[in-house]
Formats: structure tokens, C-alpha cells, sequence
């Protein structure tokens, strides 16, 4: 049995009617070199200022500037990350439709499994990519699955220290209390998100991953070393150069509105390669569905929200417009 997703069979009518077509498909067109980004070592919060101090600042530059960077001596093993890897792969190169009922099998949330994009009129919305999306709340359940509990656990617990640890520097640095989200928000509310992007024979007409912005307050991404993500920066698409010593770090959506946009949520996207596979996985740091957004600087740029009226926003714009729209709703 087949473990890829159906992509050319289910989108055969949809492939047929754009392929080549590149007025409305030369996706690539704008990208514009390559980019490191900025490497952070966090061993250096382990030492006496000034170098402590050096360190918390480069943090929240980098995410200032540029919304997303790279950090290593993080504390999470590469035994930690290696075996979430391997069991991964052992999730994805399951058959497909084993796949399609992971939710009954796993006791788990609807929609964990999620490839292609089904809401897709044409190649430019297509994504050629599957994904497993755990909530925290559910992975306890998964007593059918014991090693891949245990890898998500392991990778969970370790994510989530990180994740806190991060947001409570770029929290001082604008003038927020450090332990603001250990008192506003739940434990348990983040989400893992497990990525394969297959092989993909026409890999100039269609997105491993559409561009967009994360809805997370953090999301911290382990990759490995065969590339493909793209960001926006300063008006262009540029390559990031893959580092796989590197956890790579960007801010979601959540998180600019709480810095009144001190901190900025940049459009991302995933290349589709012909030839070869990719793998990443993401923990994406978010609070519970009532949490309020509002910055405590003033004048504020946004409006209050709580996440899940972001999320409800969120669905009404892709169903209308099919793009996220994001942030700008919510401006003041």
C-alpha cells in the first residue's frame, strides 16, 4: 500500500488546468540570493553579564530585525531530536489511509492528520505536504503508540522550558513583566506539528508550504539539512540557509500584538524539491483559547483579542479570501 498522499490524483483536474501556465505559476521569480540568519549561542545566559546581557539583546534584536533566528547549546540532546526523527518517519511511511484515521487509532483531537490543502482553487494554493498536529492535552492518550508518546513527551517537556525561557527575555525588553506568561497563560495549550514534504514532480509549479504568518506567541523548529524554507525580508523572498546544529527560532502573530509590534511575525514559506524528502518539526508556544492579547505599552496598535477569536477571524478570511489576512483585522 502507498504511504504518499494521493497529490496528482485528487488535483489531476486542477494540475491540467494551470501547469505551465506561468503567468499566474512562475512562483520562484522573486527570490532574491540567500540568508543566515542570525545564530545566537545560549550558553552565554549560563554566564555572568556583560556576556548574559550581550546575549538577552541579541535575542531581541534578532527578533525585532528580523522575526526569526537561529540558537544552539539550547539544551535539548540530539538524542532528543534524533529519535523524534525516527519516529516521524516510522508515522509517515505508514500507508496513507492508516494516515487519514490516525485521529480514532491515536484517541486524538480531529484534524491531526492534514496534507495538500482541500480548499485549493489553484497551484499557487496547493501545498505539496503532510503534516501530524498534536495538541499537548492529547498526547497522554496515546497509549497504543508507547515510543512515539514518549519521543513527543520527551520533545515536549524539553520545547516548552525553552519556548519560556525565550519569551521571558523578549518580554523584559519590552518593558513586560518576565513572568507575564506563566500568569496569564495555561500549561499544556502549545501544539507539536510534525512535517513531511515528499518528492515533488513539479516542483516549480506548486509550495511545499504556502506562505504565511504563525498564529503562536514562539514556534521553535527543528529541520533537517535539505532546506527549502523562505522568509520575507525586506520586501523580498530570501533562502535560509539550513543549519542542522540550529534550532530555528521565529515570532508568531500572538506575540507582535503583545509587543505592539516591537517584534515582528514574518511570512514564511516551504519550496516543494523534485528529488528529495524534507522533515521538520515545529512546537509552536500558544495559550489557551481565552487568553486575552492586549500590550501593555501604550497607545496600543492592536485591539484586545483572545485566540480564539484570532482563530474564528482566521477561518471566516480563508473560507471568504482564501489568505489568512492575519493581524491587520485587529488594528486599532
Amino acid at each position: 500500500m502507498d504511504f504518499e498522499p494521493p497529490f496528482l490524483k485528487i488535483y489531476n483536474t486542477l494540475l491540467e488546468k494551470n501547469l505551465g501556465d506561468n503567468s499566474e505559476n512562475d512562483l520562484y521569480s522573486k527570490v532574491e540570493g540567500s540568508e543566515e540568519l542570525p545564530l545566537i549561542d545560549l550558553e552565554k545566559l549560563n554566564l555572568e553579564d556583560p556576556k548574559r546581557e550581550e546575549c538577552m539583546k541579541e535575542i531581541s534584536e534578532a527578533a525585532s530585525k528580523w522575526g526569526f533566528f537561529q540558537i544552539i547549546n539550547h539544551g535539548i540532546s540530539n538524542e532528543i531530536l534524533n529519535k523524534m526523527i525516527s519516529e516521524q518517519k516510522k508515522l509517515f511511511y505508514q500507508p496513507f489511509v492508516n494516515k487519514l484515521s490516525a485521529e480514532t487509532v491515536f484517541n486524538l483531537s480531529p484534524k491531526t492528520y492534514r496534507w495538500g490543502n482541500p480548499c485549493a482553487t489553484n497551484l499557487r494554493q496547493l501545498s505539496w505536504s503532510e503534516a501530524f498536529h498534536f495538541a499537548l492535552t492529547d498526547i497522554p492518550n496515546m497509549d497504543q503508540h508507547i515510543t512515539l508518546r514518549s519521543s513527543l513527551e520527551d520533545f515536549a517537556t524539553r520545547m516548552d522550558t525553552l519556548a519560556e525561557n525565550l519569551v521571558e527575555i523578549l518580554a523584559l525588553k519590552v518593558n513586560m513583566k518576565s513572568n507575564h506568561f506563566q500568569e496569564n497563560y495555561l500549561p499544556k495549550s502549545s501544539f507539536i506539528r510534525l512535517n513531511r514534504y515528499p518528492p515533488c514532480p513539479i516542483s516549480s509549479e506548486v509550495f511545499g508550504l504556502l506562505a504565511h504568518c504563525d498564529t503562536s506567541f514562539l514556534t521553535i523548529l527543528y529541520q533537517d539539512s535539505v532546506g527549502g524554507l523562505q522568509l520575507m525580508k525586506d520586501g523580498k523572498w530570501v533562502d535560509v540557509k539550513p543549519n542542522p546544529s540550529a534550532l530555528v527560532v521565529n515570532i508568531g502573530d500572538l506575540f507582535q500584538a503583545l509587543s505592539n509590534d516591537v517584534y515582528k511575525s514574518i511570512k514564511h514559506r516551504v519550496v516543494a524539491a523534485e528529488e528529495v524528502e524534507r522533515f521538520s518539526t515545529a512546537f509552536f508556544y500558544c495559550p489557551f483559547n481565552d487568553a486575552v492579547i492586549q500590550s501593555e505599552n501604550k497607545p496600543a496598535v492592536y485591539k484586545k483579542f483572545t485566540l480564539r477569536e484570532y482563530r474564528q477571524q482566521t477561518l471566516n478570511d480563508v473560507k471568504e479570501t482564501g489568505d489568512k489576512v492575519g493581524l491587520s483585522r485587529f488594528v486599532l
